[in-house]
């Protein structure tokens, strides 16, 4: 049997807004909006839909998945989501990998890093 990631979903408080909010960090758009509790966010075929589902009560403390972005150029694209509401979290180096930590408006860490 194999299975393929189809959806990584978010719980979130405002789910609409959290939605728009990383439809804008990743190029795309809300597809699907199940009345603001169940949003659904594409950014192309061949890539993971991201889901936000509205929650009354959100796991506290960090969050167990997060989600590992890289860019041609880190630093332009930390800068490009700390100006849109994004907050640094913490910068590591291990090996000569590098990757900033960040969070988005509701508390929800994901890493960037560069492509190589």
């Amino acid at each position: 049997m194999t299975m393929n990631v189809a959806m990584v979903t978010f719980d979130a408080r405002d789910a609409r807004a959290l939605a728009t909010w990383w439809a804008r960090q990743v190029g795309g758009e809300v597809v699907a909006d199940h009345d603001g509790w169940f949003l659904m966010v594409s950014a192309g075929p061949d890539r993971p839909v991201l889901g936000f589902q509205q929650v009354a009560d959100p796991t506290p403390g960090k969050n167990k998945v997060h989600l590992d972005l890289e860019a041609p150029d880190r630093e332009l694209e930390v800068e490009r989501l700390l100006a849109d509401g994004a907050l640094q979290v913490a910068r590591h180096e291990s090996a000569g990998f590098a990757w900033v930590v960040l969070a988005d408006p509701e508390g929800n860490q994901f890493c960037v890093s560069q492509r190589h």
